[in-house]
């Protein structure tokens, strides 16, 4: 009796050891390079210095908020290994960078590096490999293009639709516009001017009066600003990153012209651009939102800004609140974690693209109400909502609706 009880002892435990070995390969845990059990190794590229420089705090704020997570346990009981580099804003860096990553370091992915002509650079490479170039910072049209390029995906609303809801401004608003452009002279410049023309349409031809490249070269655009002047243009859009727009209000106080101004979204952080620049010489511009502003007293019980500053004050405390990059950059971290939760035990590069591709009505709480993340297998473009804004007195007062950028024009 006792044989018997201690043979069915053994096949009960045995049935038990196979059961649970079947369940293991059900749930087997599946990896690419750069994800282990313990770690998710995560690439980054940002102009720490060079013309671009003022966009390098994103990069410290992701650093800080990874941190964070991991302190907290990090994602799936995996710590983030967030590795990022300078790239000066040139683009031959940032292929140098790029190979560095995927072919040294050995990444998982690269995320949010910063640019247009940088990630312009490198897109073709990270394809080539198949991995992924994740919520690039820059709002170039291009990085929603799933069918040429499933390993590229942007994040913040793109640049052509921006534009397209400040030509639609214009002609409700100032149809007698005469509009005077200044670029810069790269992709990132001429998708903006796209995005005017095309929503202006027919009446683009008439209403643009002078357009004027620039190259991050130059030390200053001082002389752009001087030439317009002496058109007669009583529209100006400012097409520029943090340097430049800070240099072109300057300017524009110090020789009285007074057009309308309107200022690409990119550059309207008011630590990097509209302090420096001079209050009193932004009175009146319009620029475009779809993240929370920390000086709008509408947001000062909202759970969202509180969590916010709560993160600024415990885990970023040199990071200024009032430096817009600083909330792209807890926005676009906290996004990413939510991919990184979904894809769970599964950190292969291609489901790490496929959890992107399924985010559905996400909100980080530092979009603007309404706003809303999501994409699909064939919408590489997270956020298409904006909200316009006028910068009055020591910041940005939203007006009108939030509206869709696919529909901006």
């Amino acid at each position: 009796m006792p044989v018997a009880t201690s043979r069915l002892a053994i096949a009960s435990a045995a049935f038990v050891v196979l059961a649970a070995s079947s369940n293991g390969a059900l749930a087997q845990k599946k990896y690419d390079t750069g994800a282990t059990d313990t770690e998710i190794k995560i690439g980054n590229i940002m102009p720490y210095s060079g013309p671009a420089s003022a966009y390098g705090v994103i990069g410290k704020t992701e650093a800080a908020y990874f941190k964070k997570i991991n302190d907290a346990g990090g994602i799936n009981g995996r710590k983030i290994n967030f590795i990022s580099y300078d790239d000066a804003y040139s683009p031959p860096k940032t292929v140098e960078q790029a190979r560095k990553l995927v072919e040294s370091d050995e990444v998982l992915f690269v995320f949010n590096s910063l640019g247009t002509p940088p990630n312009s650079a490198i897109q073709k490479y990270m394809n080539s490999k198949k991995v992924p170039q994740l919520f690039v910072a820059t709002g170039a049209t291009k990085w929603n293009d799933p069918k040429d390029f499933p390993w590229t995906m942007g994040w913040q609303p793109n640049y052509q639709s921006e534009s397209r809801i400040y030509a639609k401004y214009l002609l409700k608003e100032k149809p007698d516009a005469k509009i005077a452009i200044l670029f810069q002279n790269d992709d990132y410049g001429k998708d903006y001017v796209k995005g005017l023309k095309d929503g202006l349409g027919a009446k683009a031809a008439s209403m643009i009066v002078i357009e004027d490249g620039y190259e991050t070269s130059e030390p200053t655009i001082d002389n752009h600003i001087v030439k317009f002047k002496s058109t007669d243009a009583n529209v100006f859009f400012n097409v520029t990153t943090p340097k430049f727009a800070a240099q072109a209000i300057k300017k524009m106080a110090e020789i009285g012209w007074k057009p309308l101004h309107l200022l690409n979204n990119v550059s309207s952080s008011i630590g990097s651009v509209m302090q420096p620049a001079g209050y009193e010489n932004g009175q009146g511009i319009i620029s475009a939102a779809y993240l929370k502003d920390v000086a709008d007293p509408q947001w000062v019980n909202d759970p969202g800004m509180k969590e916010f500053l709560g993160f600024l004050e415990k885990d970023f405390p040199e990071g200024n609140k009032l430096d817009g990059s600083v909330i792209v950059g807890y926005g676009v971290a906290q996004t990413l974690v939510q991919v990184l939760k979904q894809c769970g035990d599964n950190l292969t590069r291609e489901n790490v693209m496929k959890q992107a591709a399924s985010l559905k009505n996400f909100r980080t709480e530092v979009l603007l109400p309404g706003v809303m993340i999501n994409t699909g297998p064939d919408d590489f473009a997270p956020i298409s909502q904006l909200q316009l804004q006028r910068f009055k007195g020591e910041k940005w007062e939203l007006f009108g609706d939030v509206i869709s950028a696919d529909a901006g024009g």
